[in-house]
């Protein structure tokens, strides 16, 4: 097992070290072509993703509905048990580069939300159907290019949307409660099958409702652990800048790490947690009542903002409570959830169960987010008549997820990450002067509202 372990490890080091050059890269160049404006209009953009309604324009769900669609897949295990691999393999160092890749995916991610919805069409179900694979081929006409990301989007959506949440919940529960994984698996199960049967109305209404309750709860327990840890702060913030520039010695049962891995680890992560370069949350944009896709794509891209603050709540509890290095009852060092919990337990008395109620809420609600780009992947590959079967799939492997170790769970999920990523982003490069336009008509068309 440890050798194939190594032999994966390798492999998806391989596929990532390019990666991380393309998709910063256009992180970059879109920044540019954009003028920075995920910077300049980053108030605006939070003021309409918590303010505007755009109920009679066209669309399946509210762009409320639909940011918090995109947020139910992008804030999860992720944000909690994410950020403590990424710190487990690559040091505190990485929180800073996940920072980094946030603030320039910003721009990514809102190109693709405005070419997601321009691109945009009406399935045979009367529903909205967009995202890259449409993009792709209506915008290039490069068909096998639209249908390589779907498929990966498919794979995707089994191993980071599925897997990874499934194992990570059971993974935490079984730590705090003794619960059998199996156990849990199947009550997962359950209860995603029954949303699925209701579509993205039912998906939108019930993360609607989960991701702002559950992402309040969870940082109002970071802002405990810190207060009651408040004379480490700034010792946390120091080795996080610190290290990433220099690496991270050995702690505990902390290996250490090189500059190398801190980087790989914080944009791994970072691209995880936001899926800025994805492409996938374009696709519960593209369902998004707007009348202008920059309007829809701003609120999107207020996504990955929000992401990234629930990343650094815990990146931050795990740094002022020293639990890097550390054992657990199992006599394995911290990891994953594992690792969060016993930071939020190390700062005040069961602190731990808010981590586990914010893992199970976080996971299930990606679990259901990332169904709904795996559906559309699936109809524009074989049609709507191929989402009943993909569903029935989903659902099973959300039960099988608890039963595979968690480092291949994590390595399968990184890896179909960088296949999805690849040709979305050489969309995006091609259609960048696309998104430019969208972008000064509706800055043109919109001067005297923001003005107002």
């Amino acid at each position: 097992m440890e050798a194939f372990l190594d032999s994966l490890l390798r492999l998806n080091l391989w596929i990532w070290r390019p990666l991380f050059v393309v998709l910063i890269g256009t992180g970059l160049f879109l920044t540019y072509r954009l003028k920075g404006l995920q910077f300049r209009y980053l108030l605006y953009s939070l003021k309409l993703a918590f303010t505007r309604h755009d109920d009679d324009s066209e669309g399946d769900i509210s762009h409320f509905q639909a940011l918090m669609t995109a947020l139910a897949a992008t804030i999860g295990i992720g944000n909690i048990a994410g950020v403590a691999t990424a710190i487990a393999m690559g040091g505190l160092g990485s929180i800073l580069w996940l920072w980094v890749t946030a603030l320039i995916g910003m721009a990514t991610k809102y190109s693709e939300a405005v070419l997601a919805i321009r691109y945009r069409i009406v399935d045979d179900r009367g529903e909205m159907a967009g995202g890259p694979m449409y993009y792709i081929e209506r915008g290039l006409g490069w068909k096998r290019m639209a249908a390589a990301f779907a498929f990966f989007a498919t794979i995707a959506t089994l191993c980071t949307g599925n897997l990874v949440q499934s194992n990570s919940i059971a993974s935490a529960v079984t730590a705090s409660f003794g619960v059998e994984a199996w156990i849990t698996g199947a009550v997962l199960a359950f209860f995603t099958g029954l949303v699925l049967l209701g579509g993205i109305r039912s998906i939108g209404g019930v993360t609607s409702f989960l991701v702002p309750f559950m992402a309040v709860a969870y940082i109002l327990g970071s802002l405990l652990v810190l207060a009651f840890r408040y004379e480490y702060i700034p010792e946390a913030i120091a080795t996080i800048i610190r290290s990433a520039f220099t690496g991270q010695a050995a702690v505990g049962g902390f290996a250490g790490s090189t500059i190398m891995l801190a980087v790989q680890m914080g944009v791994a992560r970072g691209i995880f947690s936001n899926e800025s370069g994805l492409g996938s949350a374009s696709i519960a944009a593209a369902a998004a009542k707007t009348d202008y896709p920059s309007r829809q794509a701003l609120i999107s891209m207020t996504g990955s903002f929000l992401s990234t603050v629930v990343c650094t709540f815990t990146g931050l509890a795990i740094a002022v409570t020293h639990v890097l290095g550390q054992t657990g009852p199992d006599g394995k060092v911290l990891n994953g959830a594992p690792m969060t919990i016993f930071a939020f337990a190390a700062a005040f008395p069961y602190g731990g169960y808010i981590v586990v109620f914010g893992s199970i809420l976080f996971g299930y609600s990606t679990i259901v987010g990332w169904a709904y780009y795996g559906e559309k992947s699936v109809e524009y590959l074989a049609g709507t008549r191929a989402i009943p079967l993909y569903r029935i799939l989903f659902t099973l492997v959300v039960f099988v997820g608890v039963l595979i170790p968690i480092d291949i769970v994590w390595i399968l999920a990184d890896m179909s990450n960088a296949f999805m990523a690849f040709p979305n982003l050489i969309g995006l490069l091609a259609l960048s002067s696309i998104v430019v336009r969208e972008t000064d008509v509706f800055f043109q068309k919109t001067a005297s509202e923001r003005l107002s």
